[in-house]
């Protein structure tokens, strides 16, 4: 029987109910799963003073101590992952399968991390004899991770597993529409022997957490994944206290298709990619520019294989694609198509919400849909598909290019001058060939202009949890010190 963890905020390595609470729907059936506990300030506090003793310790700890650690929780979020994904499941509404993979994907955050703690190398700059210049890394100190609902446990482990392996703590805030993920995290960091304070988890009114924590003097990192809106208040607000951020935003992914490849197989294959977490996903690719030779049937295909996508609740094993996260998300969804029909934009498939419980929307592709469109400028964060025709690679690039976000692009070619016209001219920190894979553990992932700032994952994604230290040694005192022009 499929059952739903009981909820608690986790403190100093002690898991505690409030008495303020706030219920979590399964968005399949609209159905309440569980009861949230909400953080009060005192709290909040006892985090801080929990996450500044667990950095005492834990800055301290051996590098490959501390990924022992890490990797011991990883296994065992390995081990338990058939009872983890349903959990992920219920909260999110994604089919299990993508719940099983995301709990590997979470692991393989820790695990590439883990390695990376024993390689943050410092080094020594040439110098004159008798003095040494070296620089070095050292960990940031106490980290507040926020974390959104899309991804209940890899996005949290993102954010964990790059402040533990620099050697900070953590007092995280992950989503409270999917609480779950960080949750089965805390447990197998506790059951894996991580010293107490290290990680702290808490829920609560978003607002209010972020405006209490962000300010404290020790808050030495803010790391935070989610809308550029909110991004963009955290960072300011950071900024009154000089606390560097780490802030991966919202994207809104340009595909360019070239007329080089099976325009047929390349549609069929982006409309399942589409589907993938019902479109919840900041890399999603959402705005096609397709040469005209290949748009009739790369539309064609997509839009035929869109509408053969099933949708239902994530625990039947035939769902292909889960609900929305939430009503907002089908009204959001409604909007942006009746505002690109009204301008004149086709709806190829999709376009109407279902009849019955649950917040489901289908895959819906919009074609030819004219630049003052909302869709072509706001992210719709949804299984929305637009597939405009272009005249040509500078068209695409450009059109590609118009919009603030940078965060991920991908094109279809076999052309080698075609792929260096992307790589060397497309505005995005991801940039995937043939592939709408758009993020791994070994390689950093974040965004440019409006998406975002930093970066986490590979061998860069503990920087931003760390500090540079110089150290100058002179061999010998100085004792006769002399200044500009020769004068002691």
């Amino acid at each position: 029987m499929t059952t739903y963890p009981d909820l608690h905020l986790f403190i100093d390595n002690t898991w505690r109910k409030t008495a303020d609470t706030r219920p979590v729907l399964n968005p399949a059936t609209e159905q309440e799963i569980g009861r949230l506990p909400i953080a009060r300030q005192s709290d909040l506090d006892d985090a801080l003073n929990a996450a500044e003793r667990g950095f005492r310790v834990w800055s301290r700890t051996a590098p490959r101590v501390r990924a022992q650690i890490i990797m011991r929780a990883a296994s065992l979020l390995r081990d338990r992952g058939p009872q983890i994904a349903p959990s992920l499941t219920m909260e999110n509404g994604k089919p299990l399968v993508q719940a099983r993979m995301e709990v590997i994907r979470g692991a393989e955050f820790f695990e590439w991390d883990a390695g990376e703690a024993q390689r943050l190398y410092g080094h020594v700059v040439p110098s004159a004899p008798g003095i040494r210049y070296t620089v070095v890394r050292e960990p940031a100190g106490i980290v507040a991770g926020f974390s959104p609902w899309n991804f209940p446990l890899s996005q949290p482990a993102r954010k964990i597993a790059g402040a533990l392996a620099s050697g900070c703590s953590i007092i995280l805030k992950a989503a409270e529409e999917t609480p779950a993920g960080a949750i089965h995290i805390a447990r197998a960091f506790q059951d894996a022997g991580l010293p107490a304070g290290v990680l702290n988890l808490v829920f609560g009114n978003p607002a209010e957490i972020s405006s209490y924590l962000i300010p404290q003097d020790r808050i030495r990192v803010v790391a935070f994944t989610g809308s550029t809106a909110v991004g963009i208040q955290l960072t300011e607000m950071a900024a009154r206290s000089m606390t560097p951020v780490l802030m991966e935003l919202g994207g809104h992914a340009p595909v360019i298709v070239c007329d080089d490849v099976d325009a047929h197989a390349a549609g069929r294959m982006s409309a399942v990619r589409k589907a993938r977490n019902s479109g919840q996903v900041c890399t999603s690719p959402t705005r096609f520019f397709v040469a005209e030779q290949s748009y009739a049937p790369f539309a064609k295909a997509f839009a035929e294989r869109a509408a053969q996508v099933r949708f239902g609740d994530g625990l039947d094993p035939t769902t292909e694609m889960g609900p929305l996260a939430n009503a907002r998300r089908i009204a959001a969804m409604e909007a942006l198509v009746e505002d690109a029909r009204a301008k004149g934009a086709k709806v190829l498939c999709g376009g109407a919400r279902p009849n019955g419980p649950g917040y489901f929307y289908p895959v819906t592709v919009l074609a030819e849909v004219p630049d003052d469109a909302r869709v072509m400028r706001e992210e719709p964060f949804g299984p929305i598909a637009i597939i405009n025709p272009v005249s040509g690679l500078d068209e695409a690039i450009s059109r590609a290019n118009a919009l603030a976000y940078g965060l991920a692009a991908y094109g279809f070619t076999h052309s080698a001058a075609n792929v260096d016209r992307l790589t060397n001219e497309i505005e995005a920190g991801n940039l995937s060939i043939n592939t709408l894979e758009a993020s791994v553990a070994e390689v950093p992932f974040g965004g440019v202009k409006y998406s975002g700032h930093g970066r986490e994952g590979g061998a860069d994604g503990l920087h931003h949890y760390t500090v540079t230290k110089t150290i100058s040694h002179r061999m010998e005192l100085e004792t006769e010190p002399t200044v500009a022009g020769g004068t002691p």
